[in-house]
Formats: structure tokens, sequence, C-alpha cells
């Protein structure tokens, strides 16, 4: 039960990565490539806050929101919206998250830093597997996040809006949705879940600039398997990738981690192209 656990504390970190991309997909049609870099960033300003400011945990909360979402909204106006219409956001989100990554080095170095947990990290046991209460939270996080957002896209107007934006982004337009409204608004949603997520992640994954590169493309195969726009099956296929890292790990060797993961994928998307909950959707030309 303890590596069903541990599994599922990685596979909360994975989910909730891929929510940020869900939403943003969602909401815009985008996959917001830098979003591993803004959770990064949250993480290093709960450094900055619990550390370096000696602040409590709700000024660093509202602090790492506020500012995450802020360079969010700042990646969509100058890294997305200028270009929507030449297809050219994949590199200049690119730039987006090698701009995030750099301005982290230039401020707080290269060096891994450790950040404060916010509870008495004493394991505890739950169904007879031991775990720490900061994973407990992690999880519990993904879970409560990942039901409110599926939960605002499907009976409520404004995600009911989002899902119409990105279903058909010039027909939402032509009933009268502000579509460049709806882009600007998930952007700032995903980072402001991004900054206040991050000081709960920073405690088990240390503050370090090299984080985004395995946390972006894990997620994306959370995204992948779970399908496009679907907030609940995007989640289970994170915590399940988690928990089959764990037990790789555990028989195989941590080498074989990836290896595993990226073979579930290819047979997985080989029987459902558009992942396991994913909709196929057709356009009248």
């Amino acid at each position: 039960m303890t590596t069903v656990l541990a599994g599922l504390s990685v596979g909360a970190v994975y989910a909730l990565v891929a929510l940020g991309y869900n939403i943003v997909y969602t909401g815009s049609g985008t996959l917001n490539f830098a979003h591993a870099n803004l959770m990064m960033l949250g993480i290093f300003l709960a450094y900055w806050g619990l550390v370096q400011l000696n602040w409590m945990i709700i000024p660093v909360l509202v602090t790492a929101f506020a500012i995450v979402a802020l360079a969010a909204v700042a990646e969509e106006r100058i890294a997305i919206r200028p270009v929507r219409h030449i297809q050219g956001q994949l590199v200049t989100m690119v730039g987006a998250a090698t701009l995030i990554t750099g301005i982290i080095e230039i401020v707080w170095g290269q060096q891994a830093l450790s950040v404060p947990a916010f509870f008495n990290n004493a394991p505890t046991h739950v169904l007879g597997g031991a775990v720490l209460p900061d994973d407990l939270v992690l999880i519990g996080l993904a879970v409560v996040l990942t039901a409110a957002i599926a939960l605002v896209s499907r009976f409520t107007m404004v995600g009911l809006t989002a899902l119409a934006v990105s279903e058909d982004r010039e027909s939402a337009q032509l009933r009268g949705i502000n579509v460049r409204r709806m882009q600007f608004g998930v952007f700032a949603l995903s980072g402001a879940i991004a900054g206040v997520v991050g000081p709960f992640l920073g405690p088990l994954t240390f503050a370090s600039y090299t984080l985004p590169s395995s946390l972006a493309v894990i997620g994306f195969v959370a995204l992948a398997l779970g399908g496009y726009g679907s907030f609940v099956a995007t989640s289970a296929a994170a915590f399940a990738i988690g928990v089959v890292q764990q037990y790789i790990s555990r028989y195989l060797g941590a080498d074989y981690e990836n290896l595993v993961i990226f073979a579930i994928l290819v047979i997985v998307l080989m029987v459902v192209p558009n992942g396991l909950a994913g909709v196929r959707r057709e356009r009248t030309v």
C-alpha cells in the first residue's frame, strides 16, 4: 500500500500539470507549453516567501497566486495573442518557457533549493501504508481541483462557453462570445492555480530550474491518455501513471519508468487515438 500511496502522490503532481494544460486548451484551443514553468515559478516564490522573507503560509499563497497569474496573463498577451492567426504559438510559448526559466536562474541561481513543509512531516499510516501528510494534502488538492473544474466546465455558463470556444473558435465568435476575453481568463485561471499549488509541490520536488522538463513531458502523456478536454479522465490517467512508475521503479528499476509509460501511451493511442475519454470532433466544410 505504501507503493500505491507514493504513486498517487507523484500522480497528483502530474495531474496538476495536466489540469493546467486542459484548462487553457478547453477555453482557447491552445496548449500552453509553459505551464510547467509557471508551476516552477510558484515553487520558487514559495521558497522566497517562506525562507527568505520568513512569511506565514497565507501571504505566501496570496503572493504566488497573484504573481504567477500575472505571469500567465503576460504570456497570453505577449506570446500567444499576437501570433494567433499565423500559427506561431509553439515557438513563442517555448520562448516564454525559456524566459521564465532564465529569470528564475538569474534571481535564485541553478542550485536546487529546499522548500519547508507546511505540516509536521512525520509519516502517518493510511490503509496499512505509510505516507507523509504533505503527500495526502497534494493528493486531496489534485482531486478537489479536478472535480471543481470539471463541474464548472459542464454545469455553468462560463464552462459551457469555454467548451464552445475550444470546439469551434470561429463559430463561437459569430455567436457573440468574446473569445479573446475567454482566452485571457483561462490563462489567468491556470496561472493562478499554478501559483497556489506551487508551495504545496515545493516540499516534495524542491525548487529546481530543471523541474519543468520532466513534469511537462509526463503531463502531456497524461493529457494524451485521458483525452484533451476531459478533466476527470486526464487526472485519472495521471494518477495511474504515478502508480505504474512506482511499481516499475520498485521491481524493474527507475531506468525503465519512462520506457514503459511511453509504450503504454503508444498502445493506447493505437486503439483510441483521441485518448480514453477523448471525443472525435467533426466539422462541416
